[in-house]
């Protein structure tokens, strides 16, 4: 926020946002800068197409990097592999790749003037925001990026079974969470054969959990084969107080097996069985000197499989949590850029929605920060919406939703209807790539903020050849 209300960290922790001033006084303006724990209360970002709100996420992104805190994006449209292009200098060749796909009808210059063009204006922008080439080298040397992409070899393909198949040392160090994510796993397995996947209604979830369990507390594999054969011959006789057969009768446990093996033998099970291990913990331990940027692409999957996937990813990213230390400083901060259908209000109960509202009521204890972004507060629970305490919030174009974002902002002081009507005027006024900031710790001043130029350029969507190019990966 303001320089005044920074006093509680040091100049070299802040984050850096871009031009800010009061909305009482908007002929003083500065850069505006926030201490990095401020994000331990979550935030939100909302906005309409065009209001510059995924490059803000992308700015938030990279000053948490920079303030060296490792940091998870979940990229649901494919915008924020563009981290890939935080190129270390200001050189037009970095443009060249990418010229021809910019190029505007009947465009008559030539490639490299396209190039250049591109270049120039990231520096001009970026030396407005007083980051020059060195400042350039240093975030390109300190920051690994990594996008992994479930179900695709674009970036790095995922193990979404890893909590099945590959057992977790939190077996032996927090059994609770490993369950959780082991449940999450035999979720996603029954959504892909079609069955109920709620542990509290359906008997096959709580045979597969507890033979999984079973196998994984001895050290040995549970695998998809190695279940099927338990579910046709049971090595337990009962499940609670009910002997297994009466629970679930033979024939019931031999159609299931036998669409377990269908699903085995499917090339639908293979995609989402090779990869990187789902281990959260790992992903976000620095490494070299090096702040890691993992990113998480389901761009291309469709909006089943993307609920499916996030489920499971975002169930990880709780138990992982959980385990961590209380800290009052920010360790890890997780981006969600389009929150939208994977949080919505009661009664829709989507696979990402529990471990969502989750992290938003409990991970501040433990030193990680959540920011969810959105075009549709209108369309976001409102439990969710009404822990944050910093708000970004962009142009709005219906009046529901703007009514939506100065309801949810109910939490952070924002009481009197007067002051409440006040606001929504400011957000239907507001011009591109401007927002107003409201932050809890920095005594509920409303803001404006308009974000600096991305270190990343803002490419929009890439193509699979584009990704494949970008990660280094062989095609």
């Amino acid at each position: 926020m303001p320089d005044s209300n920074t006093t509680s960290a040091s100049p070299e922790a802040l984050l850096e946002l871009g031009e800010g001033c009061l909305l009482s006084d908007t002929s003083k303006r500065s850069t505006l800068r926030m201490p990095p724990h401020h994000l331990l209360t979550h935030g939100i970002v909302v906005g309409m197409t065009g209001s510059g709100k995924t490059g803000l996420v992308m700015v938030l992104a990279e000053e948490a990097l920079r303030a060296k805190v490792p940091t998870l994006i979940v990229d649901v449209k494919g915008d924020l592999p563009n981290l890939l292009l935080a190129y270390p200098s200001f050189d037009p060749s970095h443009f060249l790749p990418f010229a021809a796909s910019v190029r505007r009808p009947n465009e008559t210059r030539s490639n490299e003037a396209i190039a250049s063009e591109l270049a120039d204006s990231r520096k001009q922008g970026l030396l407005e925001a007083g980051i020059d080439e060195p400042a350039l080298r240093a975030f390109d040397a300190s920051v690994d990026v990594r996008v992994i992409t479930p179900g695709s070899s674009a970036g790095e393909p995922l193990h979404l079974l890893s909590s099945l198949e590959r057992r977790s040392p939190r077996w032996d160090t927090d059994p609770e969470a490993a369950h959780a994510s082991l449940d999450a796993a035999v979720s996603l397995v029954l959504r892909l054969l079609g069955r109920e996947p709620d542990p509290a209604k359906n008997a096959e979830h709580v045979l597969l959990s507890t033979l999984a369990e079973r196998r994984l507390l001895r050290g040995d594999p549970a695998d998809v084969a190695s279940l099927i054969a338990d579910v046709e011959e049971p090595p337990i006789e009962r499940l609670g107080a009910m002997q297994v057969d009466d629970y679930i009768s033979p024939h019931a446990r031999h159609e299931l097996a036998a669409a377990l093996n269908s699903l085995l033998a499917s090339t639908a099970l293979a995609s989402w069985r090779r990869g990187a291990t789902l281990d959260v913990d790992s992903w976000l331990t620095p490494r070299d000197g090096r702040t890691p940027a993992v990113i998480v692409s389901v761009a291309h999957l469709d909006d089943e499989e993307r609920a499916l996937v996030l489920g499971v990813l975002l169930e990880e990213v709780l138990a992982w949590t959980r385990s961590l230390p209380g800290s009052q400083s920010l360790r890890a901060m997780v981006l969600f850029d389009e929150v939208y259908g994977f949080l919505p209000p009661h009664p829709a109960n989507p696979p990402t929605k529990r471990p969502i509202v989750a992290l938003m009521k409990q991970a501040r204890a433990f030193g990680v920060g959540v920011v969810l972004a959105t075009q549709n507060p209108m369309d976001l629970d409102y439990r969710a919406l009404s822990n944050a305490g910093v708000w970004c919030i962009g142009r709005l174009q219906t009046d529901a939703d703007r009514a939506r974002v100065v309801e949810g902002l109910s939490g952070v002081s924002v009481k009197k209807r007067g002051e409440g009507a006040a606001l929504a005027g400011v957000i239907k006024k507001l011009a591109p790539r401007w927002f107003v900031l409201r932050d809890a710790h920095g005594g509920g001043q409303l803001l404006l903020l308009r974000p600096r130029q991305t270190i990343a350029w803002m490419r929009g969507p890439m193509t699979r050849g584009e990704l494949v190019r970008a990660v280094g990966r062989p095609r």
